[in-house]
């Protein structure tokens, strides 16, 4: 008999675990929630545990990832198929930018969960503090608490 074991709403998921989950476009601590709500917009709060994530700062990483992962990927087929075959020059300018479209757009949304996830396991941010409760209806208060590593700088603003 196997037994899951769940998250407790005071304890943190390993990095991992939690990047998977990411991956998989579900909330890194209890894994039930969605993590997105559009292609690449980020929900405010999971739905299953409260988590919030309206402070992360994925930013420009997944990108960077995801043109560093399909670049190589791509870049390395291109290379074997025109030093080991003679195919026509229209079928390469034809072919790979769909090829290289394709995989960068299946790969963006799972790579920025991925990264949500690194930062919900590291604690950075807002995912210093965790949910308190596991009840569904979520509580929203007017003020966005900061975690201790959200501090404002003079002159810049939020960081």
């Amino acid at each position: 008999m196997t037994e899951s074991v769940e998250t407790l709403p005071g304890e943190r998921v390993g990095l991992v675990k939690s990047m998977a989950r990411g991956f998989l476009c579900r909330c890194p601590h209890c894994g039930e929630g969605k993590l997105f709500g559009k292609f690449l917009k980020v929900r405010p709060a999971c739905d299953a545990c409260g988590l919030e994530f309206h402070h992360h700062r994925a930013d420009d990483l997944p990108p960077y990832v995801v043109i560093f992962i399909i670049g190589h990927i791509v870049g390395y087929f291109i290379l074997e198929l025109e030093t080991n075959y003679d195919v026509p020059l229209w079928f390469q300018l034809s072919f790979w930018p769909i090829v290289t479209l394709g995989s960068a757009l299946a790969l963006l949304q799972p790579v920025k969960g991925a990264v949500v996830g690194l930062q919900y396991a590291l604690g950075m941010g807002g995912f210093a503090t965790l949910p308190t409760g596991t009840s569904v209806a979520i509580a929203r208060s007017e003020e966005v608490q900061l975690g201790p590593s959200d501090n404002s700088t003079p002159g810049l603003g939020r960081l």
